[in-house]
């Protein structure tokens, strides 16, 4: 009899272990796309991510952690179009993850099915930092935000077939959800639509075309270049002239270069992340972000 008991507890042991085991265990290069993994994926998916959400997606410092993460991973989501171009390779290179190499089903472009703005007709290094396929800041427009998470329902069912009818629920209630929160956040920015928005960076022409906005003035004199003096003189020029008063910055830039172009202008600084918080939804950021710009078109702070 204890030989049979040991045996049985041995097997629910195994039993648990297996279920423990039976989540996929997704790491993703950025919160915003960890934000919409965990929507879609639910209870059926652990997710980790590797760049913190108040850190320059660009530049990711690589560290021993993130080997042995993406060593144990069975899937990796990427935003792709180059955003992740400087680290992601060598980190792929060590984690030594055969399920998750280039087009193998564990290795998840998010981009796939994007359409993609401001591609360079060619590759011109004086012009800053550009991305041969396009500006990868796309996950600022909640509609691509929208068919990433389509593309992520198709690609965990693929994955784990099992569970495909929870993903597809997930994906159809975090569509519907978006559907109501499109039209709201459209009614909220319709005042300022048309509006010059200035922003450090050239991270948002994917949330200016979805919401009619102007943001074609930069702090940076050219994409990763930091603004000079003369570069900032002639924005605060151009910003009289058109009566701008919106200046979005990112946590990982200077805001005391906005603050001070602010002064000069009578500009409100809006700090605008480009990432969800830890844990926060995908749906919460963009309302978040969406209501700070429309308080700063108000003159609220």
């Amino acid at each position: 009899m204890k030989q049979f008991l040991l045996s049985l507890n041995i097997g629910l042991l195994t039993l648990a272990a297996i279920g423990a085991q039976a989540k996929l265990n997704v790491v993703v290069t950025t919160a915003d796309l960890g934000a919409i993994a965990r929507e879609i994926g639910g209870d059926k998916i652990d997710v980790t991510t590797i760049a913190k959400p108040t850190e320059d997606p660009h530049f990711v410092d690589a560290k021993p952690s993130f080997y042995v993460k993406l060593n144990h991973a069975d899937v990796l989501i990427e935003g792709g179009a180059e955003l992740e171009i400087g680290w992601l390779g060598p980190l792929l290179e060590g984690a030594r993850n055969a399920k998750l190499e280039a087009g193998k089903p564990g290795h998840i472009l998010a981009v796939d099915g994007v359409s993609l703005v401001e591609v360079p007709s060619s590759l011109d290094r004086s012009k800053g930092d550009i991305h041969a396929a396009g500006n990868p800041h796309y996950m600022t427009d909640p509609v691509n935000g929208k068919i990433v998470a389509d593309h992520l329902a198709n690609a965990f069912c693929q994955l784990d077939a099992k569970n495909c009818d929870s993903f597809k629920a997930n994906l159809k209630k975090f569509q519907e959800r978006m559907d109501s929160k499109l039209a709201e956040w459209g009614k909220l920015l319709a005042p300022y639509k048309g509006k010059d928005v200035i922003s450090y960076h050239n991270s948002w022409p994917y949330f200016a075309h979805r919401f009619g906005l102007k943001m074609d003035l930069f702090l940076e004199p050219k994409p990763g270049i930091p603004p000079t003096p003369s570069h900032l003189a002639e924005v605060i020029t151009k910003m009289k002239a058109e009566d701008a008063k919106v200046i979005i910055v990112e946590p990982f830039l200077n805001r005391k270069t906005a603050e001070a172009v602010a002064n000069h202008t009578g500009a409100q600084v809006v700090d605008a992340p480009p990432f969800p918080k830890d844990n926060e939804s995908y749906i919460d950021w963009m309302d978040t972000l969406i209501k700070s710009l429309a308080n700063g078109f108000a003159g609220k702070k």
